[in-house]
């Protein structure tokens, strides 16, 4: 049985976003027939839709599938679901506990309702793109070009590392 190369874009904004993601990272390399062969760090970024929401936590996982795409983003809204994802037309772009996007499938084209490959809008933004150069700077995004290259043309949306507080203690041993 063959394995592909996938990339999965992660976002939280709701419920100590990091912890989301590194929990979904977890239930993304526990899924059958598939390897976390790396991930990003996390970045934060602003919000694409609604400006009155928190800031977003974002990373890009780099896995080696045996499932085909279908299979693949199912088990990826499965693992949402857990993570109390709810899924609401009429908040498209809103606060969520936790987005996984599969933003590309080996070289994989695909304009279905279902599933969209490569993912819409993954070549042109920083919170998709800047992870993704980080693990992959050569992978290319089919019909747009290699991430590394893509980055000059994205849209920023105030892309920055995330930085974990210190915990309460830390911060006041270094106080005093």
């Amino acid at each position: 049985m063959s394995a592909w190369p996938a990339f999965i874009g992660l976002g939280s904004n709701l419920g100590d976003p990091a912890a989301q993601i590194e929990r979904a990272l977890d239930a993304i390399a526990g899924l059958p027939m598939t390897t976390l062969v790396t991930r990003s760090a996390l970045y934060l970024s602003r919000p694409m839709g609604p400006a009155n929401q928190p800031d977003y936590v974002n990373a890009v996982a780099h896995v080696a599938t045996a499932m085909v795409p279908s299979a693949l983003l199912t088990a990826l809204l499965a693992i949402e679901r857990r993570q109390g994802r709810q899924r609401c037309a009429d908040q498209r772009n809103g606060p969520r506990t936790l987005d996984l996007d599969l933003l590309l499938y080996a070289d994989r084209v695909c304009d279905d309702p279902a599933l969209t490959l490569p993912h819409p809008g993954a070549h042109e933004r920083d919170f998709v793109l800047v992870p993704l150069a980080e693990i992959a700077p050569q992978v290319a995004i089919p019909g747009h070009g290699r991430a590394v290259d893509l980055l000059a043309g994205c849209t920023s949306h105030g892309l920055r590392r995330f930085v974990r507080p210190l915990p309460v203690l830390a911060q006041t041993a270094l106080a005093g």
